[in-house]
């Protein structure tokens, strides 16, 4: 694996802050019950949710950046691609991707709400690329995953970590699925990271046309409060272009 994740110098936030509030009322109140007289009985949940509490915030700080040191070594690029993370946040993959592609050019899409990620917003990206040191090869976009402003077959890769599920609907689910095969170019590479509808998505790239289509459990480091909330990593490809169509294997961009 990539040393990369050891030398991060930019400030991520955390996922789902108002869940981890949750948890720490979930720990308090019962706590403050029983020291007002209430049934001992309430003891037994604050560890409980005080270990669901600690799985999340492992996840959300340390977890996912592990597991997606380890799928971008994976994916091993060349150096010269063209890359696009939806819902890119702060920049956590959005910056460990552009450090592997010097040449390259990485697109983020994010419509920057602070209910999905402390601190969500536009600078914060764009301070955690100059702090990470890519901001010479990141370009942020403004705009909705189900509606992209972005032409067919334009990246090489096309990346997601916990973001499509915030889409409540499963029809608008369905079109950021899509739109995110859309504008990757035949024999592009697709891996999204997610909780809940994995499968599904998995389903929907194979309707599309897609191969090479997987879906892994990233296993305890993602587990958002425990094994009941696991994260998938779906991955897919496009097929290649025919004789004489766009042949761009990850060399330097113009």
């Amino acid at each position: 694996m990539s040393n990369t994740s050891s030398r991060r110098r930019g400030r991520y936030g955390v996922d789902g802050p108002a869940w981890l509030l949750a948890f720490g009322a979930g720990v308090v109140a019962p706590l403050a019950a029983v020291a007002a007289g209430g049934p001992r009985r309430l003891l037994r949940i604050p560890p409980v949710l005080a270990v669901a509490g600690g799985l999340f915030l492992h996840a959300s700080v340390r977890g996912k950046f592990l597991v997606w040191e380890e799928q971008l070594d994976a994916l091993d690029l060349k150096g010269g691609e063209r890359v696009l993370d939806l819902g890119c946040g702060r920049g956590a993959v959005l910056t460990a991707v552009a450090r592997r592609v010097p040449k390259g050019r990485v697109t983020g899409v994010d419509i920057w709400r602070s209910v999905d990620q402390s601190g969500n917003n536009e600078r914060s990206a764009v301070a955690n690329a100059e702090r990470e040191r890519v901001e010479d090869r990141i370009d942020l976009v403004t705009a909705d995953m189900r509606r992209l402003p972005l032409g067919d077959g334009l990246f090489d890769v096309v990346l997601s970590s916990m973001a499509i599920h915030n889409i409540t609907s499963a029809r608008g689910r369905e079109e950021a699925v899509r739109e995110a095969y859309r504008v990757l170019r035949p024999g592009g590479r697709l891996l999204i990271a997610d909780i809940f509808h994995a499968r599904r998505y998995l389903r929907i790239l194979r309707a599309a046309g897609a191969v090479a289509t997987t879906c892994a459990d990233a296993g305890p480091r993602m587990w958002w409060s425990g094994p009941w909330v696991p994260t998938l990593l779906v991955s897919a490809e496009k097929p290649a272009a025919g004789p004489g169509d766009d042949d761009r294997d990850g060399t330097e961009q113009s």
